[in-house]
């Protein structure tokens, strides 16, 4: 091997070093966030003690080459996967969502976080607009939220009427067994999370400007009826809660616990395989000793202000 050569491998090398620390710092990026948010209430002795941290990141690393895996296996074997994910405001829903698709093709695996319903939509069949969301052949689907709307903030907050509540109990458990029969693959988590830290992360949410655009003034409301929501989620359990569309509980105290445990647990759900692939050869690069790259003009590009 020449000098040369050894220097291409040497640059080669590190470029990719380079490469893997930049998809690194996009998950660094989130977990600084997260810390930042715990630091911003320094009095507080709300904070216990949660995973070591390389544990907790090679941990996510695996599992999420998992979830490549299983996405894999979808797209191959045109399997369609819903999973819906409910709990409290701040239960850390959103968080564990993003750890399952950041390394995941948006094409495949979407995200579900449907707004309150229009008023044409209140006219609907109650599913109506979240049928619309499922997936075809090949996808999986993450509801933010889902048609448990009607069990939760409906009732709590008087959105809809005790008719309507009762007719949702009756309801419910045929539609995911319809889905089901479709070939739907359904998995439904509950996030649980103590009256004390739901109280911790709405202060924090209060105290930092990045953050202030989650606590809504819905949300403000429902802090304050949090038996309420805690009747409405055991009279959900207990009519919903079915041998064939089961309920599973997330102990989110930890929000680096929950993630793993979440995304662990639904690895084991779903049956999927490894897929062989093709080896990918790139092709020789084609040069046409004609073409002649145009100038670009230089107020075309940003400053390089960085």
């Amino acid at each position: 091997m020449t000098a040369s050569d050894r220097t291409s491998q040497t640059a080669r090398r590190e470029r990719i070093i380079q490469e893997m620390a930049d998809d690194l710092d996009e998950e660094l990026e989130m977990e600084m966030d997260d810390s930042r948010l715990d630091e911003l209430l320094d009095e507080t002795d709300a904070l216990g003690p949660t995973v070591d941290r390389r544990l907790y990141f090679r941990e996510l690393l695996r599992l999420q080459g998992e979830l490549v895996k299983l996405q894999d296996w979808v797209q191959s074997e045109k399997k369609k996967v819903v999973v819906l994910f409910e709990g409290r405001d701040s239960a850390g829903k959103g968080g564990v969502i993003k750890r399952i698709t950041q390394r995941l093709n948006p094409r495949i695996c979407r995200i579900a976080a449907l707004p309150a319903p229009s008023e044409r939509e209140r006219t609907q069949w109650y599913f109506q607009r979240y049928v619309s969301h499922l997936p075809a052949g090949g996808e999986m689907v993450l509801f933010d939220r889902s048609w448990y709307n009607r069990a939760g903030i409906e009732r709590v907050m008087g959105f809809c009427t005790d008719e309507q509540y009762q007719e949702f109990f009756k309801t419910v458990p045929e539609f995911e067994r319809m889905l089901i029969r479709s070939g739907i693959i359904l998995v439904k988590y509950w996030f649980s999370i103590t009256d004390d830290e739901q109280q911790f992360r709405f202060t924090m949410r209060i105290k930092d400007p990045l953050k202030q655009w989650k606590l809504s003034p819905m949300d403000v409301e429902a802090r304050s009826r949090w038996e309420s929501y805690t009747k409405a989620k055991e009279t959900m359990l207990e009519h919903t809660h079915l041998p064939d569309s089961p309920w599973w509980i997330v102990d989110a105290v930890d929000k680096k616990r929950a993630r793993l445990n979440c995304i662990s647990h639904l690895l084991t759900q779903i049956p999927y395989q490894d897929v062989t692939h093709v080896p990918v050869v790139l092709p020789a690069r084609v040069r046409n000793p004609d073409y002649h790259r145009g100038p670009i003009p230089p107020e075309m590009y940003v400053p390089s202000k960085y």
